[in-house]
């Protein structure tokens, strides 16, 4: 399955893990406006809209649908400044200015590249829990055409916009984690700019995507 595959392929590559399909509708008939399960639907309901109008959007138009909706869907810049650590305090203001934009741009991009087609795939929730910190756990499973389930769990917090995406995990595999081994990496041993060029090549493929 194309989309599986793709997920896959976004892990290995250590690519933001992404989400899609639209929850079923007795679980929206449920959710509270603003809340974590309504945050994750609304991101499926987009992304559902991108994939079924791939073809006819072309990439540019996926990313220019999907890019407000991720915007409140998601908490960008603490996860840009998570994804650095304790390196994040080493960038003066213009570097991690220019760090978060293009940390938002792949976000954006690696939706906007793997999600264009739907094969019939279908989200179900399976539970939410309270976690420390005053985070919340949403688990999901997306059920490919096959009947085959693939485990999608988001990790959101309660910010000053309300609740946002700050990790995802897909079987199990750390989003954020991956990024965070890859991109301080590259920082510590080639240093800034070595960084930036390479988030722009990950963009440059999710375009061709």
């Amino acid at each position: 399955m194309r989309v599986q595959r793709a997920i896959r392929t976004l892990l290995h590559l250590q690519i933001m893990v992404v989400m899609l399909l639209a929850v079923p509708g007795s679980w929206a008939a449920t959710t509270a406006s603003g809340s974590p399960e309504q945050i994750v639907h609304r991101l499926h309901e987009s992304l559902i809209k991108a994939m079924r109008e791939g073809g006819k959007l072309g990439y540019r138009g996926r990313f220019e649908l999907l890019a407000p909706v991720i915007d409140r869907t998601h908490d960008l810049d603490l996860i840009a400044r998570t994804t650095l650590g304790a390196d994040w305090v080493q960038l003066n203001a213009e570097q991690q200015r220019v760090f978060t934009d293009v940390f938002r741009k792949l976000s954006i991009g690696t939706y906007a590249g793997w999600f264009k087609s739907h094969e019939g795939e279908h989200f179900e929730f399976l539970e939410q829990q309270s976690m420390p910190r005053d985070q919340v756990l949403v688990r999901t499973q997306l059920v490919q055409s096959s009947g085959d389930p693939v485990r999608f769990d988001y990790i959101l917090h309660q910010g000053k916009d309300g609740w946002r995406i700050v990790n995802i995990l897909a079987d199990g595999v750390s989003d954020l984690a991956l990024k965070r081994v890859e991109y301080r990496a590259i920082l510590q041993r080639d240093g800034f700019q070595t960084l930036i060029d390479m988030l722009k090549e990950k963009i440059a493929l999710t375009e061709q995507n």
